[in-house]
């Protein structure tokens, strides 16, 4: 596990982000873990998972042109992280995000920001479905530019219908690479290595649920 990765559950533990207990899930299953990004909700908080997705992104070596953020959790997502990779990697990259419905008076047009063209790295904070991942590739689509990946903040590393997860199934449709900071296997590494017994306690639950539906 790499230190932002560390640094990152060090600190979603810390401030509730991720959390340990019984959770019902849109799937119908009750999950040992949540992860609630929308508890990113100050300037400290927003800083730091910018940091991270920049860390993540940096770490993985991809080549990307411009980043896109999808309307509407991902525009304070793609806003952050672009200031994040130049202040603290000098990687001057512009950002784009789009609008939920096309705007018909002054600069009109559905997109915001630098021009969506070449390579696109998508930013969002999970992926369950796969479905709004497929309509931002219809608008990437659109442009003539080409979706090179997509970072998330956490992969469940969970079985969607098939034995692929939301994730993979998104990777082998596009053969794109999903980058994620955190993933399962780094949630129960942390957790096996952590010295507090309340986390430790948490440790078989999140592992049987792996074995149920991890892929």
């Amino acid at each position: 596990m790499h230190n932002y990765q560390s640094k990152f559950l060090d600190f979603v533990i810390d401030h509730n982000i991720l959390q340990f207990g019984e959770f019902k899930l849109k799937s119908g299953r009750v999950s040992p873990y949540f992860f609630n990004a929308g508890l990113f909700n100050t300037g400290k908080k927003l800083n730091f998972l910018a940091e991270s997705y920049a860390a993540a992104i940096v770490q993985s070596n991809l080549s990307f042109d411009v980043l896109f953020g999808p309307a509407y959790k991902g525009i304070p997502l793609v806003s952050a992280t672009a200031i994040a990779l130049s202040r603290e990697h000098e990687l001057e990259k512009p950002y784009v995000f789009n609008r939920k419905e096309e705007k018909q008076h002054g600069e009109r047009g559905l997109l915001v920001g630098s021009n969506l063209e070449g390579r696109v790295l998508v930013i969002d904070d999970v992926i369950t479905a796969g479905t709004a991942i497929r309509e931002v590739v219809e608008i990437i689509r659109n442009t003539n530019a080409l979706i090179s990946g997509v970072a998330v903040a956490l992969d469940r590393q969970e079985r969607g219908l098939s034995d692929l997860s939301a994730i993979q199934e998104i990777e082998d449709m596009l053969s794109i690479s999903v980058i994620s900071i955190i993933g399962l296997e780094d949630i129960i590494s942390y957790l096996e290595s952590s010295e507090d017994k309340g986390l430790k306690r948490s440790l078989e639950g999140v592992k049987t649920y792996r074995n149920l539906y991890g892929t």
